[in-house]
């Protein structure tokens, strides 16, 4: 039994370096090597997902912004450039990526697309904040709208 305590631990000691290591000051985590990039956004990036499909729930369908309020300030949070773009390191773009090569040819391009997704957020944040959720709808809209325009020309 101790034997495989001890061949446990180890494996999760060993696997630990697979995940991102997030800074203590916040900012966005930082990869010993492009696979381990590639992973975190993958996931970064579904988890992205169902936050805008929680909010879609609570805005559109329940018409709660008070409720909204928490899964807004991490969308702000998650959905920036200042978090997913260190996850783009040149060349990651191969196995296991969904990643298109030309992300670092039109790099500029690429960080546009990022700040229009913060302005779509700040939007959607602001009609939550007024309760206008007709407005809401349509922010929520044109955020998947942003998100959709930006994969279709840099994911495969």
């Amino acid at each position: 039994m101790l034997r495989i305590s001890l061949i446990a631990a180890l494996t999760l000691m060993l696997s630990a370096p697979l995940q991102a290591q997030a800074p203590d000051n916040g900012a966005a985590p930082r990869f010993e090597e492009a696979r381990h990039a590639v992973t975190w956004r993958r996931e970064e990036l579904k988890g992205i997902e169902r936050l805008v499909r929680q909010l879609r729930f609570d805005l559109v369908n329940n018409r709660d912004a008070r409720g909204a309020e928490p899964r807004l300030a991490e969308l702000a949070e998650r959905a920036s450039g200042e978090n997913l773009l260190p996850a783009f390191i040149e060349g990651s773009h191969g196995r296991g990526s969904e990643a298109r090569p030309l992300i670092w040819e039109e790099w500029e391009a690429f960080e546009a697309g990022f700040a229009d997704l913060e302005a779509r957020v700040a939007a959607l944040r602001e009609a939550a904040e007024a309760e206008d959720y007709r407005l809401a709808t349509r922010e929520l809209s044109d955020l998947s709208l942003s998100c959709r325009s930006c994969h279709r020309r840099y994911r495969y």
